[in-house]
């Protein structure tokens, strides 16, 4: 993973080229400012760092957002930005007194100071600090005194959309649209589960299920239904299907999110798996017994391994 920092440990580093925002989902419109930011640390010989936010700074600034999902972990945005080459995620705690910062203050007092800069990379439509009053703008006025570079990193489309987590967040949340939401972020939605006992009904059923305990509580799970997905026990992966929903045909009240690995047969207990989307199977709904269960899940293994085929 990118080295996770917390700005309390962050050592200054003046030659140090840096972008600044949630990135949740670090998706393809993200891509091109950590790109940009890798490549010219690496022509400056200087360190990459990307400087992000927790909480999410919605859940602090909007009362209302307090249950904002999260498309990506601290962890998992680490694990992504190490993919990019990126070498340091900068994590500044979000609360209500650091919220009213101006924008001035933010860069000069927090990132100039506290973790250094040669060249801050922004994208085209970003804002920062109090009131987001920071902006382009801001930056080209405080980089000839404090000696750094500023550079504007344009807006991404797919077709007529304008890429963003909320647009992301929506197509998962409302439609469970897994593929188009890894077109979106540049890969597979994924999310990371601890492995806890359940009740054991898909051992009776012929389709044992490992029952999952999501890693943050506010991550997000794709809309309700059964999906194709990969699933990474350790550092192994697996083909399998997953359930997500309230098993209508038993209770129909208590949420589960529950996979069945195809060939596979270890006792994993207590470890933490990594599942990542791959296409939606159909939505949950209730049968009238177990026989027409069991029915469906063959039907619905078989179309899984279809779409295994086809990707």
């Amino acid at each position: 993973m990118a080295e996770l920092i917390h700005l309390k440990d962050i050592e200054r580093v003046p030659n140090t080229v840096l972008t600044v925002g949630t990135f949740d989902g670090v998706h393809e419109g993200h891509r091109a400012l950590m790109e940009t930011v890798v490549k010219k640390a690496k022509m400056r010989e200087g360190r990459s760092v990307v400087v992000t936010f927790d909480p999410h700074p919605r859940s602090i600034i909007h009362s209302k957002s307090n249950g904002i999902k999260l498309l990506t972990t601290l962890k998992e945005r680490s694990e992504i930005l190490e993919s990019m080459g990126v070498d340091v995620l900068l994590v500044i705690p979000f609360t209500r007194d650091f919220s009213l910062l101006s924008s001035e203050e933010f860069v000069v007092d927090i990132l100039y100071k506290k973790v250094g800069i040669s060249e801050f990379v922004i994208g085209y439509d970003h804002h920062f600090g109090k009131d987001r009053s920071g902006t382009i703008e801001t930056l080209q006025k405080l980089s000839p005194e404090f000696g750094f570079d500023v550079h504007v990193v344009s807006k991404k489309e797919m077709g007529a959309t304008t890429i963003s987590s909320t647009v992301i967040r929506k197509t998962l949340q409302n439609e469970g649209d897994v593929k188009t939401a890894a077109q979106l972020l540049g890969r597979e939605y994924m999310l990371n589960g601890l492995v806890i006992h359940g009740d054991e009904r898909g051992r009776t059923l012929g389709f044992p299920t490992a029952n999952l305990k999501v890693e943050h509580p506010n991550k997000l799970a794709p809309r309700n239904g059964i999906y194709a997905v990969r699933i990474r026990v350790d550092e192994n992966w697996y083909l399998g299907m997953m359930n997500i929903g309230v098993r209508p045909t038993f209770d129909g009240e208590t949420k589960s999110l529950e996979v069945n690995i195809f060939d596979f047969d270890q006792m994993i207990y207590g470890k933490t798996v990594q599942i990542r989307f791959v296409e939606r199977i159909r939505d949950e709904k209730k049968f009238d017994g177990v026989v027409g269960l069991r029915n469906q899940l063959e039907a619905d293994k078989t179309r899984t391994i279809e779409v295994f085929r086809k990707n």
